[in-house]
């Protein structure tokens, strides 16, 4: 078939179109856009760096568990989104992994990131017979103990692993028989412009009646499944603390069904009068209560904890457990106050030395130049393009 000028022209310029268009990585979730939470918050920042790559690198994004129309700021031309939820989770797996599949297959990208360990075995098992390279994205507990085998295998064979701090580098290799040569830790991040020292906001002191307290704080999910975020222990510690500092209270930011045990808690040592239920708040608002903190406490047992990071990007000192991926945003007890997480003492002797404030960690000035110098989000991005731009294949 003869072509025109202008037919030929227009044929080639879709060949170099297709050509600039090639699909470099592919990112499979299991969500992000439908609930709230640190892997989320992580993946949202891998997502912003992807987006501030100065390369012509482009990428797709599989998500399980959310839906076409939820709000996402990530939407590009650089990187497009499919979306499979659906009634049954497994006719969601099951669409999601024919379309994955296929698009393996036709485009060929140079890498896929997994971004959770129990998709590894799907991404794994359609990766492997292609040739296509993989690396599994793991955040904290969910590696912690013996994964089933067939998630440890595609786990093992993965060509690469990211992890968020060197606790879970440890546990996940010993646990999992995985290769430690193999991890590479990429450490979470904060943004700086976003979250910023400020006076306590007059409205919020009104709200929850925290006007002449010191003001402890947590930032947590309130399962009954998460009880290791430790808010039961500060609770049990208010009392000790109240002997030194009668005024003090406690903020507590989250919602879920170990909400009524906590209440009842509190009432059963009478301290419920200084422990205030915030519930959910949105993440816009996020800043303003870290303002109204003294401290941010969560003896826990995190993979990382971005929440430290927040908290200490606002001025604001921290306390977390000692048995964690927390050795990291706290550095190893330089930026923070590090406890057994389930000791109520320690959590209430710490506490009290906060709010005391006699000590350098207690410097919100410093306290915010150093966790920024590590980890802001401009570090994060640099330690992000770098993983991205060598997964490319050099033409």
């Amino acid at each position: 078939m003869l072509m025109t000028p202008s037919g030929k022209n227009t044929y080639l310029n879709l060949i170099n179109t297709k050509e600039n268009k090639k699909l470099n990585h592919i990112f499979v979730f299991l969500e992000v856009f439908s609930r709230e939470g640190g892997i989320q918050s992580y993946v949202k920042d891998v997502f912003q760096a992807y987006n501030t790559l100065s390369e012509p690198i482009n990428g797709e994004v599989f998500l399980l568990r959310d839906q076409k129309g939820c709000a996402n700021p990530f939407e590009s031309e650089r990187l497009q989104f499919h979306y499979f939820k659906a009634k049954s989770s497994q006719i969601a797996r099951m669409k999601m992994a024919l379309a994955l599949l296929k698009r393996l297959i036709q485009e060929r990208p140079d890498r896929v990131f997994c971004g959770h360990a129990y998709l590894a075995p799907l991404v794994g098992t359609l990766c492997q017979p292609l040739g296509i390279p993989y690396t599994v994205i793991t955040h904290g507990k969910e590696v912690w103990q013996p994964l089933p085998q067939w998630t440890k295998t595609n786990l093992q064979k993965a060509s690469q692993i990211w992890t968020v701090s060197r606790y879970t580098r440890e546990i996940a290799s010993t646990a999992n028989s995985l290769n430690t040569s193999k991890i590479q830790i990429m450490p979470c991040a904060v943004d700086g412009d976003r979250f910023t020292p400020g006076a306590k906001p007059a409205d919020l002191l009104e709200r929850y009646d925290l006007a002449g307290a010191k003001v402890l704080m947590s930032v947590t999910r309130l399962w009954s499944g998460d009880i290791y975020k430790g808010v039961d222990v500060t609770i049990r510690a208010l009392s000790q603390i109240a002997e030194v500092f009668p005024e003090v209270k406690y903020l507590v930011i989250g919602r879920g069904d170990d909400k009524p045990r906590l209440m009842q808690l509190a009432k059963d040592l009478g301290v419920e009068n200084k422990v205030v239920f915030a519930g959910f708040v949105a993440t816009e608002e996020l800043v303003r209560h870290y303002h109204l903190a003294d401290a941010y406490i969560m003896p826990s047992q995190e993979g990382f904890g971005i929440v430290y990071l927040e908290a200490m990007a606002c001025g604001v000192p921290v306390l977390s457990g000692d048995a964690d991926g927390s050795a990291d945003p706290l550095q190893d007890g330089k930026l923070g106050w590090r406890v057994p997480h389930r000791d109520r003492d320690s959590v209430a002797a710490a506490c009290i030395e906060i709010l005391k404030g006699d000590d350098q960690r207690c410097d919100g000035e410093w306290l915010r130049k150093e966790v920024l110098s590590e980890f802001g989000i401009k570090a994060f991005q640099k330690r992000l393009q770098q993983e991205f731009l060598s997964s490319v294949k050099k033409s």
